[in-house]
């Protein structure tokens, strides 16, 4: 199988971009694996695919799988270039382009500057919905670790993350406490770990250990997350920027009953094709 794609990052956080309203895409987990491979494929941390609406007033249907071949309902990153990617290969000529995505639907807006605003709907604060184990709703909950006990912000962005408060993110225990927090049996779908460090009211540091992947050098949902919970703690303002390893975010949240949109760049890298093996 022969297909063309598009590699594409948003702040550094990669990803392979296939059109699978043009050609036939049938792409096992292990061909998956493959092609997101670093040394052996083309590299990326998720692999999206634009494919044709299911319903007659969304624009496109979005799907996102993780380097693992593992399929997720959301990512914010691979969002705006995925409004980029649309537009470029003229799959459409609108701005504002409505997706459907496996967590539900999406509006993005594209603007002449090359930045994406994403809505990225109303965050679920429900622990049941995220889903979250845990007795009632709470601001922060009490998290036990092998050799720890840290308190984190349960949200869900379409997808679950677990946001905990730290003094600074280059010294937060991202590669011990992130795979313990990812796999925790809290989180029956696993989660997305964010460790947030607050400068002021308008600005945050974030480092995001991602659910499938691995640490990022963004995490869109993952940003749209730590504000929520910097706001919920009544921490920060309604605007805040996101500074992740691989560069800002902007994300407004009005507050409960509101969507959080999210602002960012989209880069294309490179196109190409490439032939996958049939196994």
């Amino acid at each position: 199988m022969r297909l063309r794609f598009t590699k594409m990052h948003g702040l550094g956080n990669d990803f392979i971009v296939i059109d699978a309203i043009n050609q036939r895409v049938n792409l096992s987990t292990k061909q998956i694996q493959a092609l997101s491979d670093r040394r052996f494929g083309i590299g990326c941390d998720q692999l999206l695919i634009v494919e044709a609406p299911k319903n007659p007033d969304a624009d496109f249907y979005y799907r996102i799988f993780n380097y693992d071949g593992s399929e997720v309902e959301n990512c914010g990153n691979g969002a705006r270039c995925f409004a980029k990617f649309v537009r470029d290969r003229q799959l459409t000529g609108k701005s504002t382009i409505v997706v459907d995505t496996l967590c539900g639907r999406m509006s993005l807006a594209v603007q002449n500057n090359n930045l994406v605003t994403v809505d990225m709907g109303v965050p679920v604060l429900n622990p049941s919905d995220i889903p979250y184990i845990a007795n009632g709703r709470q601001t922060t909950y009490p998290l036990k670790l092998s050799n720890d006990i840290i308190y984190i912000s349960a949200i869900s962005m379409g997808n679950p993350h677990a946001v905990t408060l730290v003094d600074d993110v280059e010294t937060a225990l991202v590669e011990t406490q992130g795979p313990e927090i990812e796999a925790h049996s809290d989180f029956p779908n696993k989660v997305n770990a964010g460790f947030m460090a607050v400068k002021s009211r308008k600005e945050i540091d974030l480092r995001v250990y991602e659910r499938g992947v691995g640490e990022t050098l963004a995490c869109g949902t993952g940003a749209c997350a730590a504000v929520v919970a910097g706001r919920l703690q009544k921490q920060l303002d309604s605007k805040v920027v996101v500074n992740l390893p691989g560069g800002a975010l902007t994300i407004e949240w009005a507050g409960e009953g509101h969507s959080v949109m999210m602002s960012g760049p989209a880069t294309s890298v490179f196109h190409g094709q490439v032939t996958i093996n049939s196994h």
